[in-house]
């Protein structure tokens, strides 16, 4: 007789995948429905689009509870029979796993928001590994693999807090926000987190991320998700966990240093390496924890020699204070950022094949402002509120909100491009806040052929967008619809349907101004 019947064994095979899924991913959603079926009631296409920093998955919460239900039934049915496949096993397994992550998730969730209770001894711990050995006694059964009790409290650990992280750090409900945290999970799990917490938990650290993306499209809060969230160890012993997130996470901005300062701060030096070195100083590379990394942000912008020391740690894990021969061991996690087009920068000789190919083993790319709101309209107040209760508390958000956003109907129009994209957005709201006005600096107006080829860059033109543009443009250089309809290989009569009279207009006012 089999552990599971048929129709549990779905719901529990649903439930194994579901533990080992990116929470930030469209299949998370399709997981729970399958688990859940027509109880199911997602806040939408991806639940992640929700803005409440923390908000609670209903949905999560009621899985949690057939989870239990499930785990209680098949140890019982197990401890009788004590016979069970090996696959059998590893569901079952899954199964307690997943419902002892949703016991003690809220408890590391308060550790993670006090670094002074992660000093101290776990309390809860032995509380845990009593659950652990309850559901999973290894003298009674034969698992396919043993479960380390430290090692998967620190699992879990990690797991609540880079959810948490990531859910603080990137805001927004825009699917283009939705991918980004999904692409930052992935960074800190890979896309098979069975693999990770077997093989991977304590090699991310030689994974190099790269975080490219306009400026003021919070590279650097993505950075500090992927920094903190790094898996920490868990001593059994002392009941403790072997380090604290003090100090695990430092930016540093090249183009607001020297060369020379940018050497000192990333390798340090010794006494008297140069002028004004008055004594020994710590890099940052040196001062980073193991569990720790450091960001070098705009990292298209580093001078070339330092470019060449840079590649030496990302080979040999190794560097030497400026002034000094002796090696020391780079330990932590590195993350460039950069809003350079790096590909263009080595085709310019300004940066280094080999160390792009270095840093490019993982890559993030953050959207737009602009591209998140040509997903979602509805998006900038979204934004507009949480920025708000930032600057003013949750208490008067909602009415800074709204003046916010009257100002930006009235001065800028709903399709303002936001160039300097969520950090605009951010001075737009004190603008408001002190002057109940934003005036943006004068931007140098694009011309409509330059529309065109930045939306085929972008490829956000549907097919229709792209043929009524581009006649457009054809006939506005020809002047005939035949001639357009020839170099187009066009029928005339849809050349004619497709010129926009308004682009047009556009496209000889852009002719006739003065150069």
């Amino acid at each position: 007789m089999p552990l599971f019947r048929a129709e549990e064994r779905r719901a529990i095979e649903s439930l194994a995948r579901l533990a080992d899924c990116n929470p930030f991913s469209p299949a998370f959603v399709q997981g729970e429905r399958a688990i859940l079926g027509p109880d199911h009631t997602p806040a939408g296409a991806v639940w992640s689009l929700r803005t409440e920093p923390g908000a609670e998955n209903s949905a999560l919460a009621r899985i949690g509870v057939v989870a239990e239900r499930a785990a209680r039934g098949a140890r019982d049915h197990l401890l009788r029979r004590r016979i069970a496949s090996p696959d059998e096993l590893r569901l079952y397994a899954a199964v307690v796993i997943f419902t002892l992550y949703q016991r003690y998730a809220d408890s590391l969730h308060e550790i993670h928001l006090d670094p002074e209770r992660a000093r101290r001894r776990v309390p809860r711990y032995r509380s845990f590994r009593r659950d652990l050995d309850h559901f999973l006694p290894a003298e009674r059964l034969p698992l396919p693999q043993r479960v380390d009790a430290a090692h998967l409290f620190a699992c879990f650990y990690q797991v609540r807090r880079a959810f948490h992280l990531i859910h603080r750090h990137i805001v927004g409900a825009s699917a283009p926000a939705a991918r980004l945290r999904a692409a930052v999970w992935e960074s800190i799990f890979t896309h098979d987190m069975g693999r990770y917490w077997r093989l991977l938990h304590d090699r991310m650290h030689d994974v190099t991320t790269l975080i490219t993306g306009p400026s003021g499209t919070g590279k650097e809060l993505v950075a500090r998700a992927i920094g903190l969230s790094r898996y920490i160890p868990f001593d059994a012993e002392r009941e403790t966990f072997t380090a604290t997130l003090d100090g695990a996470f430092h930016a540093l901005n090249v183009s607001a240093l020297s060369p020379t300062l940018v050497e000192s701060e990333l390798f340090g030096h010794r006494k008297g390496a140069f002028t004004g070195a008055v004594q020994d100083r710590i890099g940052w590379l040196e001062a980073c924890p193991p569990f720790g990394a450091v960001l070098l942000d705009e990292v298209g912008e580093i001078d070339a020699a330092i470019q060449v020391k840079l590649l030496r740690v990302l080979q040999t894990r190794e560097f030497s204070r400026i002034g000094e021969t002796t090696p020391r061991a780079f330990q932590g996690k590195l993350i460039a950022a950069t809003n350079r087009d790096l590909a263009a920068e080595m085709r310019a000789g300004r940066f280094r094949e080999d160390l792009y190919y270095r840093l490019c083993s993982d890559l993030i790319v953050t959207p737009s402002l602009q591209e998140q709101l040509r997903e979602a309209p509805g998006e900038l107040r979204n934004l507009v509120v949480f920025v708000c209760e930032r600057v003013v508390g949750a208490e008067g958000a909602a009415e800074l909100a709204d003046e916010v956003l009257a100002c930006v109907e009235h001065d800028l129009g709903t399709d303002y491009a936001w160039p300097g994209n969520v950090r605009e957005l951010e001075q737009c709201v004190r603008n408001v806040l002190v002057r109940k006005e934003y005036r943006p600096p004068a931007a140098p107006q694009r011309a409509p052929a330059g529309d065109l080829a930045a939306a085929l860059g972008e490829g956000s033109l549907t097919a229709e967008e792209l043929l009524r543009r581009y006649c457009t443009l054809a006939y506005a250089r020809t002047g005939s619809y035949q001639e357009t309809a020839r170099r187009l290989e066009l029928d005339r009569r849809t050349v004619k349907r497709h010129v926009d009279p308004e682009l047009l207009a556009r496209l000889k006012d852009s002719s006739a101004a003065p150069s």
